[in-house]
């Protein structure tokens, strides 16, 4: 055959071709495993710190620490601070701190941080440090482990760069930096007093020198292997371009003679052209067109022989397709968040009460339970927290009207439809989810998200109710006279 008078024969092409895909696909494949191996490690350590300043800032007494805050931002202190820092006395800040009745407190906390930090290895530093709002530059160290003396509480040292700006109010995201002290993961976990006061910062550092030396050795053993790779690929794909075995159109047209497509024949029963062709445009083009062609008769036989089977296929997925709206239908009855009813399923059961009333039955009574302080919960503390405390009211309606149906109609707004043995107990059962919010909502010892609170009211179907709307707006108007009273009580929020 003579040679194909295009300017650039396909092989070059192809070299070319593979050069370049096989490169940037080794170094975007290098750099991407790079980048994903780093971000699961920073991952891993962000979270591991974060995690143990909120396990440490758990023990520590919040109270005691807002004390001890108020106490180092005096000028007295101060003065004294600085003078025990000249002096390298620390006996100065103990006698400052057993005057002030502040000292027991302090060697217990520091106790703590002692032993939290010598029980996990993995923790460089671990210290309580008070930090001012977004726009400070410099923040003050309450208490740190023994490895620094006393004297260090009260002090005030510059803000890192990278923590600058940040409003330390809400939920900081770790940082991982370099400095003085090497490469650290540092996280800080909030300290609440018993009002729910933000007092200081539990700050936790990992240390990442390591990890970052072995990132580095790391990334230059991918990018070695993937150089080495890179040219295993090429001088093979050089050696397959370069061979120059050209199958003569003889080969090709012995092979259209096999050619005789049958009804569920494959390629190969059929005889399609199966060749291994290495030529240059001319040759792959005409090869490939033929090829096709072939190929395509086949389909469009085989083709008729499988429109019953897609008939089939498709009557099965209109089949699956219907169970999911079918399945679809019965989540909607059901509230995502608490697992009681929904709206759409108080909706159903009203209509079934109705039905009631109309035949005589109207032994039911209707609990309609409004949260309070949801709104606050979710401003100070997140809505995560604010989901937590909407499942922990609901908990506590469902745990008291055991034998009813529990919905929410609203984000803060549940219904109870007490019917049966729960209905022969009501009056009981009502006063007893009030004392459980009652005591729940005054129990300082937990999170303000598990003081839960809510305004309860009551009403049963009387024989001038007409429908169990009737019965729910005695409910919510009772419902919101005992949340006025709350307000007289507390005002807007506890």
């Amino acid at each position: 055959m003579k040679q194909s008078k295009s300017g650039t024969s396909i092989s070059v092409k192809l070299y070319l071709f593979i050069t370049l895909t096989v490169l940037l696909t080794a170094l975007g494949m290098a750099i991407l495993s790079y980048r994903i191996n780093a971000g699961q490690i920073d991952r891993y350590y962000k979270e591991s710190a974060y995690d143990s300043a909120v396990n440490f800032a758990s023990l520590v007494d919040g109270d005691y620490l807002a004390k001890l805050r108020a106490a180092a931002e005096s000028e007295e202190f101060q003065r004294i601070r600085e003078a025990a820092e000249e002096a390298d006395d620390e006996q100065m800040i103990q006698e400052y701190l057993e005057a002030h009745g502040l000292w027991e407190g302090y060697t217990e906390n520091r106790n703590k941080l002692i032993k939290y930090l010598g029980n996990m290895s993995a923790i460089k530093y671990l210290y309580i440090i008070a930090i001012g709002d977004m726009d400070a530059l410099y923040d003050m160290y309450l208490i740190d482990d023994d490895e620094n003396p006393i004297y260090e509480t009260g002090y005030y040292e510059e803000r890192e760069p990278e923590l600058r700006g940040i409003d330390f109010t809400k939920t900081v995201e770790p940082t991982i930096s370099t400095g003085d002290w090497g490469w650290l993961c540092s996280a800080y976990a909030p300290v609440y007093d018993s009002s729910g006061n933000l007092v200081c910062q539990i700050g936790c550092d990992y240390s990442m020198d390591e990890v970052m030396a072995e990132r580095h050795r790391a990334l230059l053993y991918i990018i070695l292997t993937a150089i080495g790779l890179t040219l295993i690929v090429l001088i093979g794909a050089g050696v397959l371009i370069n061979r120059t075995v050209i199958h003569p159109l003889d080969s090709l047209t012995a092979e259209m003679t096999k050619f005789r497509p049958t009804v569920n024949a494959s390629y190969t029963e059929a005889g399609v052209a199966d060749l291994d062709i290495r030529s240059r445009d001319e040759i792959n083009e005409l090869y490939s067109g033929i090829r096709t062609m072939q190929m395509s008769i086949v389909d469009y036989l085989n083709d008729l022989d499988t429109l019953q089977k897609d008939k089939e296929r498709a009557e099965e997925s209109i089949r699956s397709r219907d169970e999911q709206i079918g399945q679809i239908s019965k989540e909607v009855y059901v509230d995502v968040l608490t697992g009681v009813g929904s709206k759409a399923a108080y909706t159903k059961k009203a209509d079934e009460l109705n039905a009631g009333i109309t035949a005589g039955n109207r032994e039911f009574g209707i609990i309609m339970v409004d949260m309070n302080d949801l709104k606050m919960i979710n401003d100070t503390y997140g809505h995560k927290k604010g989901d937590e405390y909407i499942k922990g009211c609901c908990r506590k309606i469902c745990d008291t009207f055991k034998h009813s149906p529990v919905f929410r109609i609203g984000g803060d707004e549940f219904i109870a439809v007490v019917q049966g043995q729960d209905f022969k107990n009501l009056i009981a059962l009502t006063g007893a989810l009030k004392d459980t919010y009652r005591n729940t909502s005054a129990d300082h010892d937990v999170s303000p998200w598990e003081r839960y609170s809510a305004a309860v009211g009551t009403a049963v179907c009387t024989s001038a109710d007409q429908s169990a709307e009737d019965v729910f707006k005695r409910a919510d108007d009772a419902m919101y006279r005992d949340k006025n009273l709350y307000k007289q009580s507390f005002g807007s929020y506890r």
